[in-house]
């Protein structure tokens, strides 16, 4: 595997609130995710960071090889988590009603799993043409499924920022779930709201297709964002199966 992220606070905010991390576990598999907080003053950034932190710390000392133990291992994680950003909301008014989007892949060789709480994205390029893979947990979404809105009006509809599930604010902690059979030379991209409401789909395709380094690919989405006006902050996360792992990001 090749690993590459990069982050930036945009061209707005005043401070970055994304969390963005790799880790393996003993039996190398890969645990890749993003978490976009929410919540006033610093309360976002506490919850994304509390997020990607103890997931990426727990999943180091895991021992499974197979992605039906990663997905029961995560959702309980999940549920440990948001119960832990709920305790401490309620215990400093500074953190009151903080809260994180999640995007994360769990990766065994050529094996994908997606799991996602919120509107951070998971997609894959295949054959150079962009799939997205996790559904948005936002109120435009919901509209858009049940057929009273289109998806060209969702993209510009001023509630499409909306969330309805995240960690923390409630007790529902249940991601949705993806699985996909990768093949060599996929390459998998996961990424905050940041990137997909400043840069189209059509423009990450044609930058993720590109023949240059995944640092190079993460960079170039971050700067297309904040030329379009970098509105939030921005974060993405390439991984690509290549049969080795390691990481330039």
């Amino acid at each position: 595997m090749q690993i590459a992220y990069q982050s930036s606070r945009g061209m707005v905010r005043a401070k970055n609130e994304d969390a963005v991390g790799s880790f393996l576990n003993s039996d190398q598999l890969l645990l890749a995710l993003i978490a976009d907080g929410i919540g006033g003053n610093n309360a976002g950034e506490v919850a994304s960071k509390m997020a990607v932190s103890q997931l990426g710390n727990h999943f180091r000392k895991t021992d499974f090889s197979n992605l039906d133990e990663a997905k029961k291992w995560f959702a309980q994680e999940l549920v440990e988590i948001n119960e832990l950003i709920i305790k401490k909301a309620n215990e400093d008014i500074k953190y009151a009603e903080m809260g994180t989007t999640i995007v994360a892949a769990l990766i065994a060789g050529q094996q994908l799993l997606l799991a996602n709480l919120g509107d951070s994205r998971g997609y894959v390029l295949h054959e150079n043409k962009l799939i997205q893979l996790t559904e948005d947990h936002s109120y435009v979404n919901e509209l858009v499924k049940s057929g009273n809105m289109t998806p060209d009006e969702a993209e510009t509809n001023p509630y499409k920022n909306i969330i309805t599930k995240s960690l923390g604010i409630n007790n529902d902690a249940n991601a949705d779930y993806y699985y996909y059979n990768s093949t060599v030379g996929d390459l998998i991209l996961l990424c905050t709201d940041g990137l997909t409401n400043m840069v189209s789909s059509e423009q990450i395709q044609k930058i993720l297709a590109m023949d240059v380094p995944l640092s190079v690919k993460c960079q170039n989405l971050i700067t297309l964002s904040n030329q379009n006006g970098g509105a939030d902050n921005i974060t993405v996360l390439l991984v690509q199966n290549d049969g080795e792992v390691n990481s330039d990001a």
